[in-house]
């Protein structure tokens, strides 16, 4: 099984994959709400501060498809998802407010697929550390793994039901902390998913084999690629990592003739490059390369992201 989170900033939507063979853009993967009320901070310290993902506010307009709910199918994937009104929270994520010999961890619910509540979950007597390999029960979304408190087994194949350790965000919500610099706090979900993935930059598409480095809350980060044979330019996408590597899933009024229910895939782009938007493959229709951050708002090493889309 997939998973998916969701994005909890701006419209940035992601489907996080769990590493097996995906057949469709929702299957065995996790999505990401953009619209979720959570907020995400960058990691204390390290790159991708005060990274963001463009809204309809900013950047000439340009915006991120947002994420569907989860129908409850099980289709075999977990998925980020946006906000329905409620968590069915019944732990603190972030306190670890359960029991001896047990951990609030995410789970679904309601036999779907995506994270939407938290629960107290029994501790492995030998729990892996961040960054170990894992195993779930049961499924990516079950809720019980073997990882340490304040980390969840994340990326899990659905073949083997095997991932790695990856960490929570620590402090709290308005201030949260990834120990480890190199990643940022991303909070997902509605909250009910808090997690330290590590930063990458979207020109370079720098991230290990089968992930891709999308726009999450405010910052970019290397998530799995859960689009399988699907996720090409002007493909129909309903969370932003199910679109191939060096693409994210754009509303659908930034790609000409998108037939997506949310939106579609589209490239991201490199502004100091002359020929940026005649490289669009939408140029034709109106597509152009647009800022991905407001003037003077992109962090170091990010002022020279961009996007293909239809200027608003």
């Amino acid at each position: 099984m997939k998973t998916s989170l969701t994005v909890c900033s701006a419209l940035a939507t992601l489907l996080i994959g769990c590493g097996a063979p995906k057949d469709d853009a929702t299957s065995d993967t996790a999505p990401v709400d953009p619209s979720a009320s959570g907020s995400s901070s960058e990691s204390s310290g390290g790159g991708g501060d005060d990274v963001t993902p463009v809204t309809s506010a900013e950047s000439s307009g340009s915006t991120t498809a947002p994420v569907d709910d989860d129908d409850g199918d099980d289709d075999g994937g977990t998925f980020i998802v946006p906000p329905d009104g409620g968590t069915g929270v019944d732990c603190d994520v972030w306190t670890q407010d359960c029991e001896d010999g047990e951990k609030c961890m995410p789970w679904a619910n309601n036999g779907g697929n995506s994270w939407n509540a938290a629960k107290c979950s029994p501790l492995d007597a030998n729990p892996a550390e961040v960054g170990d390999a894992c195993s779930v029960e049961g499924s990516g979304v079950s809720g019980i793994d073997n990882c340490v408190v304040g980390s969840m087994c994340w990326n899990v194949d659905p073949e083997t039901n095997e991932g790695t350790c990856v960490a929570f965000c620590e402090g709290v919500e308005a201030n949260p902390i990834c120990e480890d610099p190199g990643t940022s706090c991303n909070i997902l979900n509605d909250g009910v998913l808090i997690l330290c993935l590590p930063n990458c930059d979207p020109l370079l598409q720098d991230c290990n084999d089968g992930e891709a480095c999308y726009p999450t809350n405010d910052a970019f980060s290397c998530v799995p690629d859960a689009g399988g044979e699907n996720g090409l330019y002007a493909e129909p996408c309903e969370f932003l990592n199910v679109c191939d590597p060096g693409l994210f899933c754009a509303v659908a009024d930034g790609v000409p003739d998108c037939q997506g229910s949310n939106g579609c895939c589209s490239p991201f782009c490199d502004l100091s490059d002359p020929e940026a938007s005649a490289s669009c493959p939408g140029a034709a229709g109106g597509q152009e390369c647009v800022a991905w951050y407001e003037e003077n708002q992109a962090p170091p090493g990010y002022e020279n992201v961009g996007a293909c889309l239809i200027p608003a």
